[in-house]
């Protein structure tokens, strides 16, 4: 690929990760604001709010499958612009949940879950359909840059969304947040429309079963990672009500922030050193984090502790991914980030409904602690990783 086509390349990329952080707009800032209305509005307790957050992660997972190969097979922008579709589709119902017919009940409830996993399937399509669109546009070698400028869009979502839903939420209600969250992924899929789409490779489609089985120690860690997050996500605002602070909105702001710095700063270290060395220092960092929200005294170390786990979670995503996709042909990529991916919708899935439960028991700040463990573990599984990669480097002759 010549310079011309790279930057090329890179400003379609760019464009795209622009259209993918309006999108994801839609999913950042209803995450807080759902633990809020379904506990304070609705009047359920923290398990309800935590499964209200956590349920759109159980589609995701069954479909991470389906999605991968719909964007091996006819291309990452069908994938794509399905979920778009998906997207808009969970806002509506989300919408229609806070509609005076259904009250505020165990009615308007079930609707808010219904719209949460249609959210679910969104999430599924148009993660794996952008990041096989843009992995085949921009070919292998930058693979990681890719998955680390994508995982940029996102969670600079998380930043900005964090606040903003809880601040749509006071002033509009939980109806006015759902009905500008309708419009984004309209307007993102306005943005895509002219784009070309990317040449699907071609080779023998493998069962996903047989997928999984090459890449699942990488999506196990990347799992254990995202247990710290869906914490923070579901369960800071709630944190914070509890201790009487201010400033709850924040706490996605402070990982958001820390999480984009590194991906912009560092997004190609994974393809220059390795993912294994990134994962390892990333996910130490995210226990110091996980270690200061669950002690922390006042609010400040809270927000430090929240930039910390920003800054551990941001690479390790693109760390392992990098390292799954390595193992398969470049065929069954988009089958490959599926099945990766859900390990990452299973910890935030599972983590919403236990950490409530959990906070139900030993309060809300015992929910970091879970975090830390996992990044702990997390830990342990990615030198056993890197031990492994070192003794089949030896092993083959030169």
């Amino acid at each position: 690929m010549t310079n011309v086509q790279a930057n090329s390349s890179l400003r379609k990329l760019v464009w795209m990760t622009l259209a993918l952080f309006l999108t994801y707009l839609s999913v950042a800032m209803s995450m807080p604001a759902v633990t809020v209305h379904v506990s304070q509005t609705l009047g359920m307790g923290n398990v309800a709010s935590g499964l209200g957050v956590g349920i759109a992660f159980l589609s995701t997972i069954l479909s991470r499958g389906w999605a991968g190969r719909l964007a091996d097979e006819r291309g990452g922008k069908v994938a794509m612009f399905r979920g778009l579709v998906l997207y808009a589709a969970a806002s509506l119902l989300c919408w229609a949940s806070s509609l005076p017919v259904l009250g505020h009940g165990v009615g308007a409830y079930l609707v808010l879950l219904i719209g949460r996993l249609v959210l679910g399937l969104g999430e599924s399509f148009a993660l794996v359909g952008m990041l096989g669109w843009a992995m085949a546009a921009m070919g292998p070698a930058r693979s990681g840059q890719v998955m680390a400028l994508v995982g940029t869009g996102m969670y600079g979502a998380f930043a900005v969304g964090g606040p903003l839903g809880l601040w749509l939420l006071e002033r509009l209600g939980f109806a006015g947040l759902m009905a500008g969250s309708i419009l984004l992924p309209l307007v993102s899929g306005v943005m895509l429309w002219p784009m070309a789409p990317a040449i699907a490779a071609q080779g023998r489609r493998a069962p996903f079963s047989d997928v999984l089985g090459l890449i699942w120690k990488q999506g196990a860690v990347v799992g254990l990672q995202g247990v710290g997050f869906a914490a923070l996500g579901a369960f800071f605002p709630l944190y914070f009500l509890a201790h009487g602070w201010q400033g709850a909105g924040y706490g996605l702001t402070c990982f958001g922030l820390g999480f984009v710095m590194v991906r912009l700063l560092a997004g190609r270290l994974p393809d220059r050193i390795g993912g294994i060395r990134v994962a390892l220092v990333s996910l130490a960092i995210e226990a110091v984090g996980q270690l200061l929200l669950w002690l922390a005294p006042h609010p400040g170390v809270a927000m430090v502790g929240a930039l910390l786990t920003g800054i551990g979670c941001s690479m390790v995503f693109p760390a392992m991914g990098l390292e799954a996709v390595k193992r398969v042909p470049a065929h069954l990529r988009g089958t490959a980030i599926g099945g990766f991916a859900a390990f990452q919708d299973l910890a935030y899935g599972a983590t919403g409904p236990m950490a409530g439960l959990i906070a139900d028991h030993f309060g809300h700040a015992s929910v970091f602690l879970v975090g830390l463990i996992a990044a702990v573990v997390g830990i342990g599984m990615t030198w056993r990783l890197g031990g492994e990669s070192r003794a089949k480097q030896f092993s083959t002759p030169a």
